[in-house]
């Protein structure tokens, strides 16, 4: 029997990404999307079918899991997150899945950890009790926040603003993490394991700058932003009280230095090294050039 594998959150970053990986796997990849006019990017793509999975509507969640066999489980980066994992996690188990492939973060089991990765770690831990066969990814921070967050200033400044001094990140591309995804998805030699995943190197966002300026022959400079400011301006964009304390407590800490671990998970599951931030950067390099 063809496996099928729902993917919550498919439009996103990483669901996105792990859709295009999947497609050209002998398998029925069903993607969530809370919007199907966003999920028109996979109608051409094989063997994907799209359905809409709205969080918080019962009958939408019990036909995105009708005939499911494994899950790519991927919630909203919202205030509720915890008990929406842990909502999905029983719907996987109603409908007899045979794994659930949980996106999580890297640190989520540091103690006392930050927010962040409270959270994370509540859901691991109802998982790890639901009787499921599981698989916990934990990535690093995403290369691709440098376009979803610092394009804007990047095309038009040429400058990036980010809190993190001179703390090192081993920042991970993800289409590591949807390429990881995939094989554990589709290799049963993976249930009950956790990975914590990593880029190749752990760098400081003047690195990124200058794999930025490589890429896009501009000289791309990295402003170093007062955490008060930083705060202030994340306020001042409307993120509620809650996002901004727990981004700044994730920025606190990689600027501290404790965000820089490297391992060799992504190769030692894929059989490909994990791509560094020149891959990153010159992937990307449209998304920075002035428009």
């Amino acid at each position: 029997m063809t496996e099928t594998i729902l993917i919550t959150g498919a439009t996103g970053t990483v669901g996105s990404e792990t859709v295009k990986a999947l497609a050209g796997e002998d398998v029925r990849v069903r993607a969530g999307v809370h919007s199907l006019i966003k999920g028109d990017r996979f109608r051409n793509l094989p063997n994907v079918e799209m359905v809409h999975l709205d969080f918080h509507n019962v009958d939408s969640l019990k036909a995105a899991f009708t005939g499911v066999t494994r899950v790519f489980l991927i919630t909203p980066f919202t205030e509720d997150q915890v008990n929406l994992g842990k909502l999905l996690i029983d719907y996987a188990k109603e409908a007899g899945v045979k794994q659930v492939v949980r996106l999580s973060a890297s640190g989520a089991d540091a103690e006392p950890g930050i927010q962040l990765g409270r959270w994370h770690r509540e859901i691991e831990k109802y998982l790890e009790a639901s009787g499921l066969p599981f698989t916990i990814l934990r990535p690093s921070s995403f290369m691709q926040n440098f376009v979803h967050y610092n394009a804007d200033s990047i095309r038009n400044e040429d400058r990036i603003y980010m809190p993190l001094g001179q703390g090192k990140v081993s920042y991970i591309d993800v289409r590591d993490i949807a390429e990881v995804a995939r094989v554990v998805l589709t290799q049963p030699i993976h249930e009950n394991k956790i990975y914590e995943l990593t880029g190749p190197d752990a760098i400081t966002v003047n690195s990124v700058a200058h794999a930025i300026t490589q890429a896009t022959n501009r000289l791309i400079v990295y402003i170093d932003v007062p955490e008060d400011v930083a705060a202030q301006t994340m306020a001042q964009n409307h993120l509620p009280d809650w996002m901004v304390a727990a981004m700044m407590e994730l920025h606190g800490i990689a600027k501290a230095g404790y965000a820089g671990n490297i391992t060799d998970a992504v190769a030692q599951i894929t059989g490909q090294p994990a791509r560094s931030i020149t891959d990153f950067a010159e992937a990307c390099c449209s998304a920075f050039q002035p428009e």
